[in-house]
């Protein structure tokens, strides 16, 4: 999966130092990043890259192996045409893996600092602490820390068979399995069952954890569990979260590994009959 990128460690601790000129820059512009042209593999600009005083403010970020990665308010002029802007979605199919996370993970830490500018509170300007990745409010004392929603990924199977299940109003339109986030006040288990009930109508028995995941995309870290079909297998579908969902065999899923996502790694170990 995404996040698998031995022997890289992804380290996230908070320790802040003014760039070298080898560090990484993750720049990015809504939903889009900054990549270095290459017809092999991933990169994005380094410090070294631009004028000394076009680096504008920066915000480290996490390193990976012996490589520093930081934000960077650098105007997008200072990038020459050695690079170019990119939809996020590329980060589901580049390599180097290590270069992949990093993208994702500065993805998710850039849209915290930017959603999280002015107080909630009380509408003044946030500021970074200096010591740990956090903003606070000098005005009112309001604590800002990165958001990381659960979410559950649910298998539902019926003996040989699996329900998928494809995304309504998305640009993803492959099959997938069902999803959801944790509500307020209710254990990860009760998700399991609410979701797959508000979804497709359907009740489980059985559940089982597979494996977590955390998924910059939308900032959340995503529980994977397989649940057993409990009675009726009518699908009711509800049409503002699915397009379709489906009952298929083993044989018939229309799926193959990527190696990206929990979703996709659940299918498979079904499709293979390992789980």
């Amino acid at each position: 999966m995404i996040q698998d990128i031995e022997p890289y460690r992804l380290a996230n601790e908070y320790e802040p130092a003014p760039p070298k000129k080898d560090a990484y820059i993750l720049w990015y512009k809504e939903d889009y990043i900054l990549l270095r042209h290459s017809d092999e593999a991933i990169s994005f600009p380094r410090f070294s890259d631009i004028p000394p005083d076009m680096a504008g403010r920066y915000a480290y970020l996490f390193s990976v192996g012996q490589d520093t990665f930081y934000l960077s308010e650098a105007p997008e002029a200072a990038f020459n045409e050695d690079f170019y802007l990119e939809n996020m979605q590329v980060l589901r199919r580049t390599s180097p893996r290590y270069l992949t996370y990093a993208g994702l993970v500065g993805y998710q830490l850039y849209n915290w600092y930017r959603n999280r500018r002015f107080c909630g509170r009380c509408g003044e300007p946030m500021k970074p602490a200096a010591n740990e990745r956090m903003l606070y409010c000098p005005e009112c004392g309001n604590l800002e820390y990165p958001k990381i929603s659960p979410a559950v990924i649910v298998a539902v199977t019926d003996g040989d068979r699996i329900l998928m299940s494809k995304y309504a109003g998305r640009a993803f339109k492959k099959y997938a399995l069902l999803a959801g986030f944790a509500e307020i006040g209710e254990t990860i288990e009760e998700t399991v069952k609410r979701e797959v009930m508000e979804e497709v109508g359907l009740k489980v028995k059985n559940i089982r954890y597979y494996k977590s995941q955390p998924w910059p995309f939308s900032d959340s870290l995503l529980f994977g569990f397989f649940a057993d079909l409990d009675g009726d297998d009518t699908i009711t579908l509800d049409e503002n979260e699915l397009a379709v969902a489906e009952w298929f065999t083993r044989d018939e899923m229309p799926v193959k590994a990527d190696g990206f996502s929990l979703t996709n790694e659940m299918m498979m170990q079904f499709k293979n009959g390992l789980y």
